[in-house]
């Protein structure tokens, strides 16, 4: 089961920092998800798979991080990239890219042609909850901590 490789990935990347893993109902939507984990919507890690054309050739993915009550800037990404186009990545390859179904999407790259980009409030959050690759299991864990591991790259790709 791919789920299950990548929940096992995530947790051996996890290996010697600070983290909680918080089982609740089964949720793949940020705001209910939140909710069942009781923090505010803006402490989540929203996770998209995003496609930027940067020319008639070349297509690229990304995998935007942004605080669970922002949007995706596309406009930032676009310009970010110099791309023609930038839109959301179809479920299929955003599938195969986060190695792992919509919902469970993590904060980390696990392919190394998905950039990962995360918004400055991701990093600077002091409490930062994601979906573990599973609807039933999260992980809370510091900003910082997060920054650390990941090593995304860091800009602002979230509407004001």
């Amino acid at each position: 089961m791919p789920d299950l490789d990548t929940y096992h990935r995530l947790i051996d990347l996890l290996a010697g920092v600070p983290y909680k893993l918080i089982d609740h109902a089964p949720d793949g939507t940020t705001e209910s998800v939140s909710a069942l984990r009781g923090h505010p919507v803006s402490h989540a890690a929203k996770c998209i798979v995003l496609m930027v054309k940067v020319d008639k050739r070349t297509t690229r993915y990304a995998l935007a991080v942004v605080p669970g009550d922002r949007r995706v800037d596309l406009d930032a990404v676009k310009r970010l990239y110099n791309a023609r186009y930038v839109g959301f990545a179809d479920a299929t390859t955003a599938e195969r890219l986060a190695q792992t179904i919509p919902g469970t999407v993590l904060p980390f790259s696990l392919d190394p042609t998905l950039e990962l980009l995360a918004d400055p409030a991701v990093v600077a959050a002091p409490e930062l909850y994601f979906n573990a690759a599973r609807l039933d299991r999260s992980v809370m864990m510091s900003g910082a901590d997060y920054q650390a591991i990941a090593q995304p790259r860091v800009v602002r790709i979230t509407l004001p």
